[in-house]
């Protein structure tokens, strides 16, 4: 519908155990979600985050068994972080 999404950063190089900040701008959205992907494997669902409330909605099993991870809007609702928090070498990708 002609939303855009873009990365902030391309790459990010943290230490184990640094907290990780992951960042993309949107045009516009009801709904953001993230996934995570390991190289050679599909895709897997981590939590949806609601444009109208910047508010977390849904999250997968992944997240409830590691509360590591949770997202936010920033105040203007143009930018949508996932952050990780002590971050563990599995989470590479």
């Amino acid at each position: 519908f002609g939303n855009v999404i873009t990365s902030i950063q391309t790459d990010v190089f943290k230490t184990e155990g640094d907290n990780v900040i992951l960042s993309c701008n949107y045009s516009s959205a009801i709904s953001l979600q993230w996934y995570r992907q390991y190289p050679g494997s599909a895709p897997e669902f981590l939590l949806v985050i609601l444009d109208a409330t910047g508010k977390i909605s849904q999250k997968s099993k992944i997240v409830e068994q590691d509360p590591r991870f949770s997202g936010k809007l920033n105040e203007k609702k143009t930018c949508v972080d996932l952050e990780i928090s002590a971050a563990k070498m599995t989470d590479s990708a």
